[in-house]
């Protein structure tokens, strides 16, 4: 069956080129274009798309009041011209499950809104180094002493590695066990934290202070200014 996208986006050529690109896929079909967020909500709720793109700058409801009313309907991508952190953060808190900046390639593009659809989350390498800037630019080594009293340690270190954005297979090599152990460590680190998929996971791991850049603390360290990509559950 097809991917049922809405395409949001208030600039009318950039709407109908990510709408051109996306139905030209086989697998991925438009079935709404609209100019704003309000509209957008309303799309997304008659057409209960799979994948919702929104623009971050619309007038009226911008893309991150609508992804906050649809995020638990659909599945949010946000596209941006700018990089800017806070708008990455409150992207991410309002339930999108994945950011990419406007110049993005077609085929990326296609990709981003397959990965998204599958339940897996995704940003883009330089939205990412923007997400870490943002917890570790006040951090300190002091804080990779914290612990997070409802996990487990090894769930705790599984939480710790999906923040350097690893892959299932790679946690595994990391931690010397079968990829199920893994998958069974993610699925308990969302469930006990409340957390929806792995990229509100990065942000836990951020704000509990498990990962500090620079820091050689006994669970990882990061390095700020690495582009990590986040796919796979």
């Amino acid at each position: 069956m097809s991917i049922r996208v809405v395409v949001a986006d208030d600039q009318e050529l950039v709407r109908a080129g990510f709408a051109m690109i996306l139905d030209a896929q086989p697998d991925i079909e438009v079935v709404a274009e609209v100019g704003d967020g309000a509209a957008a909500i309303a799309a997304v709720r008659e057409f209960r798309p799979d994948v919702v793109l929104l623009d971050i700058r619309m007038p009226g409801v911008n893309g991150i009041e609508a992804a906050r009313e649809v995020s638990a309907e659909t599945k949010v991508l946000m596209l941006t011209t700018f990089d800017v952190d806070e708008y990455v953060y409150d992207a991410l808190k309002a339930g999108a499950s994945g950011f990419l900046l406007k110049d993005v390639r077609r085929d990326d593009l296609a990709h981003a809104v397959r990965v998204i659809a599958g339940g897996e989350s995704l940003l883009a390498p330089s939205v990412t180094r923007k997400l870490i800037a943002r917890f570790t630019s006040a951090g300190s080594a002091d804080r990779a002493a914290v612990r997070v009293p409802a996990l487990t340690a090894r769930e705790q270190e599984t939480l710790a590695l999906i923040a350097r954005g690893m892959s299932n297979a790679e946690i595994a090599r990391a931690m010397v066990v079968t990829e199920h152990t893994v998958k069974t460590h993610v699925s308990n680190v969302l469930s006990k934290l409340g957390l929806r998929d792995r990229v509100q996971a990065v942000i836990a791991a951020y704000e509990f202070g498990l990962v500090v850049p620079g820091a050689r603390c006994p669970v990882t360290a990061v390095d700020a200014g690495a582009g990590v990509g986040l796919t796979g559950r």
